[in-house]
């Protein structure tokens, strides 16, 4: 089962105050067809309920298939169409090689873990 972590950050902005709610999931071993369809739903649930930026650790995911690849991809458009963000951090080098050659590296950012993610994206919001 993946690990959830919840945040919410409040930011201003002259003096408006914006409040942004950011998810944190974590899966384990192999990302196949079978847990990306389990993940789907929960990041589904997650953006209905108002998160903003949701970040997917990758650091304990050691394989990802094609269908592994296809719930990152329909990740990306759900969050999109929520108006919100995804993000994906701690990509080892097996997975970043096939970001790379399927071109998903090309639409979802990734950082090379959770503080590189904290340090270009929450210092500038």
């Amino acid at each position: 089962m993946p690990k959830y972590r919840s945040v919410s950050l409040i930011t201003k902005l002259g003096n408006q105050t914006m409040s942004s709610r950011i998810e944190v999931i974590q899966p384990e071993g192999m990302l196949n067809g079978i847990r990306g369809n389990q993940l789907r739903c929960e990041v589904s649930n997650m953006l209905e309920n108002g998160t903003d930026i949701l970040l997917i650790d990758l650091k304990e995911v050691n394989f990802i298939d094609s269908s592994g690849l296809g719930f990152l991809v329909s990740a990306m458009q759900m969050a999109r169409t929520a108006n919100a963000k995804l993000f994906v951090c701690s990509v080892n080098d097996q997975v970043r090689m096939l970001f790379e050659l399927t071109k998903i590296d090309r639409i979802v950012q990734s950082f090379a873990d959770q503080d590189d993610f904290k340090r270009q994206v929450l210092t500038t919001m």
